[in-house]
């Protein structure tokens, strides 16, 4: 799995729950991937924030300041990683 991070994308923010069902497939990603994502992308800025009860969504921040953002509730890691990447485009 390649992720390449940067250009117009500036940020990336993954919010989740560390205890909801929701959030599962979010928590499964992030042990699954977070280290080679980071790897390949060292200088690149991943921020995980934790909150319980908070709903599971992803936001990019690009250039000038625009943000986007997808919501994760209920998806599987492997679908954490298409949206990751929906917005990495």
């Amino acid at each position: 799995m390649s992720v390449r991070l940067g250009g117009a994308l500036k940020e990336l923010r993954i919010h989740l729950c560390q205890t909801s069902k929701q959030s599962a497939g979010v928590r499964e990603f992030i042990q699954q991937n977070y280290v080679n994502i980071k790897k390949e992308n060292p200088n690149f800025p991943i921020l995980i924030r934790e909150c319980s009860g908070v709903q599971p969504r992803i936001w990019a921040r690009y250039e000038r300041g625009v943000e986007r953002s997808a919501t994760l509730t209920n998806l599987s890691a492997g679908d954490v990683l298409s949206a990751l990447k929906q917005l990495v485009k």
